[in-house]
């Protein structure tokens, strides 16, 4: 079954989950995914009309928080299809969502214009569906604007804190992200310029083209790799144990010295991953001769001598 029985309340609260933050959990065999959908307008400190379609910051980063810490979510999946919004509330997101140390994937569907460029490539993995688009143009403000050079210097220190985080995130240069952005040959009335989804996978600022499945193919992925145990780790209740190399390790069955290393060495029995066989007991054959090391004190055993 790919995901679990869930009683009704569990299927109304979910229900009312997706109507209110569309948003919504999904509980399968490949681990708890949780999906986070940024449409229509990013709002910011005002609030915009009712007619609007928008995304709420002040909704969106406790939710980001919760999902970080909650042990009950694997991952993170996030929808995009954002005409953009508030600067500072956009970037507020991104910056959460690239802080996070959970699985995260971003899927551009529809359009990721403007703030939503940051808020795509904040993902750990981006996809773009091939009909997708996002618009890159320079740092607006609607409303009074002082004409005055105070205000040009406000303007550049915030469009470079979004070039820095875009770059930062994404395989794309500053070059070419600034020539994108002060493009005056692609748009009829505006400056910038509108890349379609191939065009944004080639230029570096998404990394791979694809849709749903792509994209949960990936998370799925990612999530697997998180949960695999490290090798040579000691399970709960044993005692920690560290590697380093040991030199002039005498081994009887070698009759000379020689370098001893633990990862070169030969797991004595599965069940214990800090017993190993040196070197010299892995040629002769003779399996009586292992190192144990607890934290910063090291036992030698069976005829291993140390000076």
């Amino acid at each position: 079954m790919q995901s679990e029985q869930r009683n009704p309340d569990a299927v109304e609260q979910s229900r009312e989950q997706v109507l209110e933050l569309g948003s919504d959990l999904t509980k399968g065999k490949n681990g708890s995914i949780y999906t986070l959908t940024v449409i229509g307008q990013i709002e910011g400190h005002q609030t915009l009309p009712e007619t609007a379609k928008t995304t709420k910051y002040e909704h969106v980063l406790p939710l980001l928080a919760g999902i970080e810490e909650s042990d009950e979510i694997d991952g993170l999946l996030l929808l995009l299809n954002t005409v953009g919004g508030d600067i500072e509330a956009g970037l507020a997101i991104a910056e959460l969502i690239a802080g996070m140390k959970k699985p995260t994937v971003s899927l551009v569907l529809g359009g990721g214009h403007s703030i939503g460029v940051p808020l795509a490539v904040s993902a750990k993995r981006s996809f773009i569906a091939p009909t997708a688009s996002m618009t890159i143009h320079p740092v607006r403000m609607t409303g009074l604007v002082v004409g005055a050079p105070q205000t040009f210097r406000y303007f550049n220190r915030i469009q470079e804190q979004i070039v820095d985080f875009v770059t930062t995130n994404s395989k794309i240069s500053r070059e070419d992200f600034e020539g994108y952005m002060m493009a005056t040959g692609e748009m009829a009335t505006d400056v910038g310029t509108i890349l379609y989804g191939r065009e944004a996978v080639s230029s570096g600022l998404i990394d791979r083209l694809g849709g749903l499945h792509d994209a949960l193919d990936c998370l799925h992925k990612m999530v697997s790799s998180r949960r695999r145990p490290r090798r040579n780790q000691p399970e709960a209740g044993q005692p920690s144990y560290r590697r380093r190399r040991l030199r002039n390790f005498r081994c009887p069955a070698a009759r000379k010295r020689h370098p001893h290393f633990l990862r070169r060495g030969v797991c004595v029995s599965r069940s214990d991953p800090t017993r190993f066989l040196c070197e010299g007991q892995e040629k002769a054959g003779k399996p009586n001769c292992f190192m144990i090391e607890y934290q910063n004190q090291t036992e030698d055993t069976e005829g291993g001598t140390r000076r």
